[in-house]
């Protein structure tokens, strides 16, 4: 899915990246010690920005944790948008970010500017 979605985003004309997030959290020994999270696409064109996370499955809270942990630490207020399997129309959850099925995101040209 991340190979599809790179190669849509390529083709509608972004500059596309990968991001890395570095946090701090106390290890089990109680130091701080530094993490990097990834992002799986900091997408660029002119002046709007995106960071998109991609996910087969998100059924879990486990998962949704993992796929929401990278975008809930950038400190910025560019969109964070999360693509998933199947034809879900965008929403937005409690946090902000808009989740969208993947074939949404590919029928629609202009699916990272809604919501």
């Amino acid at each position: 899915m991340e190979n599809i979605v790179y190669n849509e985003l390529l083709a509608r004309g972004y500059n596309v990246d990968t991001g890395v997030v570095e946090i701090y959290e106390k290890n089990r020994e109680g130091k701080t010690a530094r993490k990097q999270l990834e992002v799986d696409f900091v997408v660029n064109q002119g002046s709007q920005r995106y960071y998109i996370q991609v996910a087969y499955d998100m059924a879990s809270k486990e998962k949704q944790t993992q796929e929401f942990r990278s975008l809930q630490s950038i400190p910025d207020s560019f969109k964070k948008i999360v693509i998933v399997n199947g034809t879900k129309k965008p929403w937005r959850n409690e946090e902000g970010f808009v989740i969208m099925g993947m074939k949404y995101f590919l029928l629609h040209i202009d699916s990272l500017e809604r919501v």
